[in-house]
């Protein structure tokens, strides 16, 4: 039997931590403690903290591409488009 490499689990919180740039790690720890004491004292909680670690193991993922934070601060401050002409566009594009 050969050794293969293994590779961390993208939900596992210390794999998200690690990922994370430094700016994300505070609210990350804030979230993951809260959700952690809910499922402690209820069990149906559970889920949603599996839910959480999901979706922060997208922002790891996210936030490693390059533009992310502008990308963000640009749909902030940036001029919106209306939601019809960004259908229209979406779907041409598709096509």
């Amino acid at each position: 039997m050969s050794a293969q490499p293994v590779e961390d689990d993208p939900h596992d919180p210390q794999t998200i931590l690690r990922g994370l740039p430094e700016r994300e790690r505070p609210e990350f720890l804030r979230q993951y403690r809260q959700a952690l004491e809910a499922a402690r004292d209820d069990m149906a909680r559970y889920q949603d903290l599996g839910r959480l670690l999901r979706r922060w193991s997208l922002v790891v993922v996210a936030a490693s591409r390059p533009g992310y934070y502008e990308a963000i601060e640009e749909a902030k401050t940036g001029p919106g488009v209306p939601l019809g002409e960004a259908l229209e566009a979406e779907l041409a594009r598709r096509r």
